[in-house]
């Protein structure tokens, strides 16, 4: 291995997995790594080994696109070499040059794998008494250093480096199935979706338009959380299917007890769902509902909601505090600061918290459901999210 700048791709729970399945998620990874690089058009050259990614090309504009994606632990932009320690010290010495000053609180980080003639302890401090030559009086400090280099022996060659970028972690997209999104233009979930995606999740999205019974920012908002969305998965369309639900809403608040809109609105929303989920062969339904938030989410109305469809219904943020979404919120790109009038009118001013699933069935007897809901299916327009952009797709009649 000549020496050379690189982009090191560091990948965690994906060696927990079998060969087989180890074999098929690195495909996914190096796939997506491609697909990433290639949408931003960065020239690169990719050699995979045991546990590490090495990427060449324009480290800078590299490891920046690389972070984002789905899989990753860390990165850093890193210099190759061989497995020598003398040549991986005096690649060591280039990075210290740089950034150690005297006085400084350091410490080398070394490992080998699969190399003998040395311990990883006798690496290090090889390292270390090479640079003391040229930058004495730095303190040793491995607990708490203000300045680290990491250097890695293994059997390919020698990797040096002295900053790792946090990645995101997960699983590869596209290793764990299908699934659509109950999208809408709040903070809940576009972070759902953002989560189920990080655990290599295939997402598209349904957006249930309310019209005249929603907020006038309402569709443009979940539009653009789709849009956003996009951005994570880089190189590849996220559907978005946008359902128009006025006659359902003129339907229920002509018709049934209102005290139970919402439940009827949210038992809705999945049935709809679960059908743009069928005709589209995914796995499951995904929703940001989070226990005890709103009326609609206690315990007791999330089961009768549940009991609504066949298809799973994953709730990744069920258990998360508000203020934990809105971090992830911020993080992926999707928090909006002044979203403008998203209200739904439809919602009643005291909701009910616990519902009999017999209650809520017969109240949705008085509706024609099956021609609602085939006909809510129906009228969904599909748009594609790629590479933070949105466009209708027409499809054939």
């Amino acid at each position: 291995m000549e020496q050379n700048t690189a982009v090191m791709v560091r990948i965690g729970e994906l060696w927990l997995k079998s060969e087989p399945v180890k074999k098929q998620f690195m495909l996914a990874l190096t796939r997506n790594i491609k697909a990433a690089l290639d949408t931003q058009e960065i020239p690169h050259t990719l050699e995979e080994y045991r546990g590490r990614i090495l990427i060449y090309g324009d480290a800078e504009r590299i490891a920046p696109v690389v972070s984002r994606i789905f899989g990753i632990v860390d990165v850093s932009i890193c210099e190759t070499t061989t497995n020598r320690p003398e040549d991986m010290a005096q690649t060591a010495l280039k990075f210290a040059e740089k950034k150690l000053k005297s006085g400084m609180r350091f410490a080398v980080r070394a490992r080998r794998q699969h190399v003998s003639g040395f311990t990883s302890q006798q690496l290090a401090g090889m390292i270390a008494d090479v640079i003391w030559e040229k930058i004495p009086d730095f303190v040793v400090d491995l607990d708490d250093p203000e300045y680290e280099i990491f250097v890695e022996a293994r059997e390919y060659g020698g990797i040096v480096y002295d900053e790792r970028i946090t990645g995101q972690g997960g699983l590869p997209l596209g290793t764990a199935g299908r699934a659509v999104v109950l999208l809408s233009a709040g903070i809940d979930s576009p972070v759902a979706a953002w989560l189920m995606m990080k655990r290599g999740v295939v997402m598209s999205a349904v957006f249930m338009d309310g019209g005249r019974w929603a907020g006038p920012a309402t569709r443009s908002l979940a539009m653009d959380n789709a849009r956003i969305l996009s951005t994570w998965c880089p190189g590849r369309g996220l559907p978005l299917w946008i359902v128009n639900l006025e006659p359902f809403f003129d339907a229920m608040t002509a018709s049934c007890d209102q005290h139970y809109t919402c439940l009827f609105c949210k038992r809705f929303m999945m049935r709809v769902a679960e059908g743009v989920a069928e005709l589209n062969k995914m796995e499951a339904v995904v929703s940001g509902e989070n226990l005890g938030q709103v009326a609609s989410q206690t315990l007791q109305n999330m089961g009768v909601i549940t009991a609504s469809i066949k298809l799973p219904i994953l709730r990744p943020l069920l258990t998360y505090d508000k203020e934990e979404t809105i971090a992830i919120s911020r993080k992926i790109g999707t928090y909006h600061e002044s979203p403008g009038n998203t209200g739904c009118l439809a919602v009643p001013k005291k909701p009910a918290t616990r519902s009999a699933q017999e209650l809520i069935e017969s109240e949705e007897h008085k509706l024609d459901m099956d021609k609602l809901i085939q006909e809510a299916v129906l009228s969904a327009k599909l748009w594609i999210a790629k590479d933070g952009e949105i466009f209708q797709k027409i499809l054939n009649e």
